[in-house]
């Protein structure tokens, strides 16, 4: 049946509970959903006070609370509220409130009841992403706190090598607590929208070049480079485009194994960056999970959150980013970079 309120059918299939009342309070239309989380006095005919049998924390009623039909003329609804269902169940209420043309009365009071079974999932998930962030700040943190502590109570008895060894240990480890600091604040930044860029015209080869030179000198694997072009740009916040190719120079060499290859040359976008290694590559089944934050594959270290911070910078800018097979086994980045500004 069709009426000012809609069709009961319609609304049967929404997968959340609908409450509509007019303006005497009196419900109109209740469809499945909420008479399943309602029960039987939630019902056409009946008044919003007695069918919406939601209490609070405190064992306050729903209907004294919120108080549709009445408060100020400019109100037209109350936000999201966590609320209590007979059994104990929580449901999340969105109420909205369809004032007359003058916004004397309220015409109209509709309620959309939603499980709060998502909430409780969000909130485990962050609960998770919690724990794994304190676990790993702790194990750099452990590292500095026991070395300081063996410094200060025994420094008299050791000596100038033991202290230098330790000093260097907790140095290394207390730069690996800022970078994983740096990159916490770049995944909040990227989550928001909130990432500050820099961008201007940028030759590539040039760049690459001193990357690969910088990553050459921590690690006795071979690295090659090849420019098609060494007078190509594109349009890049340096500091992010730095990030991200030394971010895929750095995975090469140390996830993959044999030559790690390089290559930049034309593009459909302006110019792609090609990282190759001849390690075991990545089965195709998890290559869209490695982009997902705190994704660690194989037994070497890592934070988890570097394929998805460079992921990341490469979408704000408007680039591309694949992984595939490379030619000789093992992995291949390919990253594709705009030449012109195509920020969304």
């Amino acid at each position: 049946m069709t009426d000012a309120y809609g069709s009961q059918d319609l609304f049967d299939a929404l997968p959340d509970g609908v409450v509509v009342a007019d303006g005497d309070g009196t419900v109109r239309l209740v469809n499945a959903v909420a008479a399943r989380m309602l029960g039987d006095q939630a019902r056409p005919g009946a008044h919003l006070a007695d069918a919406i049998a939601l209490q609070d924390q405190d064992g306050a009623d729903w209907y004294a609370v919120v108080q549709p039909l009445a408060g100020l003329r400019t109100r037209t609804g109350v936000p999201e509220q966590s609320w209590l269902l007979p059994d104990g169940t929580e449901v999340l209420v969105t109420t909205r409130l369809d004032r007359d043309a003058d916004r004397v009365g309220v015409r109209r009071v509709a309620l959309v009841i939603r499980s709060g079974r998502g909430r409780a999932r969000l909130d485990r998930e962050r609960s998770d992403l919690v724990a794994t962030v304190a676990h790993e700040l702790r194990s750099p943190l452990t590292g500095v706190k026991g070395f300081v502590t063996t410094l200060l109570s025994k420094w008299d008895k050791l000596n100038d090598d033991q202290k230098k060894l330790m000093l260097t240990t907790v140095a290394a480890d207390s730069e690996r607590l800022s970078r994983l600091i740096t990159e916490l604040l770049d995944v909040a930044r990227i989550d928001t929208g909130r990432l500050p860029l820099y961008p201007r015209d940028l030759e590539v080869a040039p760049l690459v070049d001193r990357i690969v030179d910088s990553v050459r000198v921590g690690t006795n694997r071979t690295i090659t480079v090849s420019h098609a072009s060494r007078s190509a740009t594109v349009f890049a916040d340096p500091d992010k485009l730095v990030q991200v190719v030394t971010n895929l120079v750095e995975n090469a060499v140390r996830h993959g194994e044999g030559v790690v290859t390089v290559v930049t040359e034309p593009g459909p976008l302006g110019v792609r960056i090609t990282v190759d290694d001849e390690g075991e590559g990545i089965p195709e089944e998890l290559r869209a999970r490695v982009f997902t934050k705190f994704w660690k594959h194989g037994v070497r270290g890592g934070s988890g959150l570097g394929m998805y911070i460079v992921n990341g910078l490469v979408r704000v800018h408007g680039g591309e980013l694949a992984l595939l097979d490379a030619p000789g086994g093992g992995a291949r980045v390919v990253l594709d970079w705009p030449e012109t500004d195509r920020r969304p």
